[in-house]
């Protein structure tokens, strides 16, 4: 039975090429889908505990998923489009609030799985594709807001808290040196 909420014998929800979907068992097929929503609760529970800003920077990784939908990789807009299927149909992960450090090492242990995954099924261009739009949603929750809430001035820095949020995706997902 498909996880991903589609009649298709293939389980690619409607609008996700099935030669994309195919190659993965459906447990890490939903890993590469849940994964971006759970960055976005990590990195929006990063920094000071304000609901305007927790407000501003969900909205703004939501944006960062719909922003894969124009992105040049196979791979990421299928998982946009399963994302959206799982929104469809009711049955996705419900997201909890404020992500605790034991949340983020969960999270991060889950993006090192999803690198090994990328690199047994993906091809080397969709797999960056992915772990960088991936890494492009946690900036963009975390550059939304400063501490009060209100949007966060072009070059602003952003909060230690979250810079570490940011360094340590990116290890995880390979895009930057261990250390």
């Amino acid at each position: 039975m498909s996880q991903t909420g589609s009649p298709d014998p293939l389980g690619a929800p409607h609008g996700v090429w099935p030669g994309t979907t195919a190659g993965y068992p459906p447990d890490e097929w939903q890993l590469l889908v849940r994964l971006p929503g759970r960055v976005i609760v990590a990195a929006s529970s990063a920094g000071p505990d304000n609901p305007v800003r927790a407000v501003t920077a969900g909205l703004a990784g939501l944006d960062g998923i719909a922003a894969g939908r124009s992105f040049d990789s196979e791979l990421v807009r299928s998982v946009v489009v399963a994302i959206y299927a799982e929104s469809d149909d009711g049955r996705s992960a419900p997201v909890r609030a404020g992500a605790a450090d034991g949340d983020l090492a969960e999270l991060l242990l889950s993006c090192r799985a999803v690198v090994e995954t990328l690199a047994r099924h993906a091809d080397p261009a969709d797999s960056a594709a992915y772990r960088q739009w991936v890494q492009s949603v946690a900036a963009r929750v975390c550059r939304a807001a400063g501490s009060d809430g209100r949007p966060r001035p072009f070059g602003d820095p952003v909060e230690p808290e979250q810079r570490r949020v940011l360094d340590q995706l990116g290890e995880a997902l390979g895009l930057r040196p261990t250390g």
